[in-house]
């Protein structure tokens, strides 16, 4: 039996959104295995012209490591209460910063990632959405445990809660790439409009509790962070580890919740935007 397929003028835009998200999901899932070759394919090509090659995994955290025991020796940083040394709050918040905004950074880049690819062979694209996101969730994941490994022999004690540690990915995984797909469509068609956005997204660290304490005294800063909503993705993930009582757990249940919701909006838009967005790359 011989099958058509008929292509109509805003084809995309008659799916329901709950249609939407069913074929989305259903693709990523019919397709896993290209998207493991294609993260496999990606993954060793990082490292693959390096001198180091896949050290690099290694060596980046050993970085953040060695500062973490400098400022640790000399004690030149005081930013205020924390219940654990300063020098490994920073070290932990960063890297959980870093996770988010490698989520935002790997969704933006989305389409340009697999633009050649995209070219050349018909395939779901939401599969490179995915790909994406766990390369970068496999590189954290190796360098968040030597991290924590560390930390432990340096006496570093952790909370029992930790094990919760893994779900608290999930509110920062569908947060920044929400962000990243609407950014990554603003890129095709107005390159300006995402670098500013871009340097937003640079700027939100500085009002997010990753450097100081999130009981500073500055009253401006208390007003950021009360209504940042990376304030309380960050600070939960983080009490998670190094706090018995978790502070903020209402709100950040409400704002994960609303995080998914973001995630599966964005999605739609990726969906019905995506052809004209890959016209544009022509």
């Amino acid at each position: 039996m011989e099958y058509k397929t008929i292509y109509t003028p805003n084809q995309r835009f008659k799916v329901n959104i709950f249609k939407t998200w069913y074929i989305m999901f259903r693709n990523v899932y019919d397709y896993r295995e290209l998207i493991f070759q294609l993260f496999k394919r990606d993954f060793l090509m990082t490292y693959k012209k390096s001198f180091l090659g896949i050290a690099w995994i290694l060596i980046t955290p050993l970085v953040g490591i060695v500062n973490w025991a400098f400022l640790n020796y000399t004690g030149v940083l005081d930013p205020g209460e924390t219940t654990i040394p300063y020098p490994a709050y920073v070290l932990l918040s960063t890297s959980i910063w870093g996770l988010f905004m490698g989520f935002y950074v790997a969704s933006s880049n989305t389409l340009n990632a697999g633009a050649g690819f995209i070219m050349q062979v018909k395939f779901p694209h939401e599969a490179l959405l995915f790909k994406e996101n766990f390369q970068h969730l496999v590189n954290f994941t190796i360098s968040f445990v030597i991290i924590i490994t560390t930390l432990m022999l340096f006496g570093v004690k952790f909370s029992f809660l930790s094990i919760f540690f893994p779900l608290t990915i999930l509110p920062l995984f569908f947060l920044g790439s929400s962000i990243g797909l609407i950014v990554g469509v603003i890129n095709i068609v107005a390159v300006d409009i995402g670098r500013v956005i871009n340097k937003l997204m640079e700027l939100l660290l500085y009002v997010t509790p990753v450097l100081f304490a999130s009981n500073t005294e500055n009253e401006n800063l208390q007003i950021a962070l009360k209504y940042n909503p990376l304030t309380y993705l960050l600070g939960v993930a983080r009490d998670l580890l190094i706090e018995k009582n978790v502070q903020n757990l209402d709100i950040y249940l409400i704002i994960s919740l609303v995080t998914f919701l973001i995630f599966l909006l964005a999605l739609r838009l990726f969906y019905v935007s995506e052809d004209r967005v890959i016209e544009k790359m022509i």
